[in-house]
């Protein structure tokens, strides 16, 4: 498998492109850039996008959108009902996605040192610039090393007890279906993160992640290569959850810690989400 994702030396690349987005959804990336800026006004300071849509690699009526809104000031009230209302209707509006995801937070805390080595990573490596001034210009290059690999996924233990008690409070297939996508992308992309420092390179596709994790830990690779079909076509199954939370997500938290060590921890977030996580 080609190492891909970092440049001559050794940086990672800005993942995405405008240019990379596929003709099925480029009308729904125009309006997206037209209801921001309409939303938000000049509380805006810019506009990202994130995840499949800007890879090239979204699946018509298969793939949310995933979008990053910068502010001038820290979200309020105010601006967590807007960004509900402008996925909602996005969401209605356009068939071509299921579902909208949107991140929400002040220019300041993405540019602040505490976050410099996860959202601010995010988005200098994984978000393409929509809207205003790009915020990666700030920010540093970053390689595939053990401190990003504590400083963005280090946090699996603090998650797992939240998790435990999603899967308990789970009640219908609908809501195992969306909660086993959400865990099984996580533990890929920790899998990954996990061993990307040997590596030596960056991907945010998933079934490439569980296969460059399954170098290095072939005793888990069977786990983690079933937990990247899940993570694209989830299913409502709650034994594959309790396999997230009782076996797979403890035994990375415990590797995770040996070989990285814990995320710095974070001041309560002050900023806002709707919709899917982020990667």
């Amino acid at each position: 498998m080609e190492r891909r994702g970092v440049d001559a030396y050794g940086y990672i690349e800005r993942e995405g492109s405008l240019g990379q987005v596929q003709s099925e959804f480029r009308g729904l990336v125009a309006a997206a850039r037209e209801r921001i800026a309409q939303a938000y006004g000049r509380r805006l300071h810019s506009a990202y996008l994130y995840g499949s849509v800007p890879r090239g690699t979204a699946r018509p009526g298969r793939s949310d959108l995933d979008l990053l809104l910068a502010l001038h000031h820290e979200p309020g009230g105010d601006d967590r009902d807007t960004a509900e209302v402008l996925a909602r209707g996005l969401d209605e509006d356009f068939p071509e996605i299921d579902g909208v995801g949107i991140l929400l937070h002040g220019k300041d805390r993405l540019l602040s040192e505490a976050e410099r080595y996860d959202l601010g990573w995010f988005l200098a490596c994984l978000c393409t610039p929509l809207l205003g001034a790009d915020l990666a210009e700030h920010l540093p290059r970053y390689r595939p090393d053990g401190l990003l690999a504590r400083e963005t996924n280090g946090d699996l233990a603090a998650l797992l007890p939240r998790w435990r008690e999603r899967v308990r409070e789970a009640s219908t297939p609908q809501e195992c279906q969306k909660l086993a996508r959400s865990c099984a992308r996580h533990l890929v992309r920790t899998g990954f993160t996990l061993v990307m420092p040997r590596w030596g390179g960056w991907t945010s596709d998933l079934a490439e992640s569980a296969e460059v994790f399954g170098r290095y830990y072939p005793e888990r690779a069977a786990q983690m290569r079933a937990a990247a079909s899940v993570a694209l076509d989830p299913v409502p199954d709650p034994a594959v959850l309790r396999s997230y939370v009782e076996d797979l997500g403890p035994w990375l938290a415990e590797e995770y810690a040996a070989r990285h060590g814990v995320k710095t921890p974070r001041q309560a977030a002050e900023g806002a989400r709707t919709g899917p996580e982020r990667p």
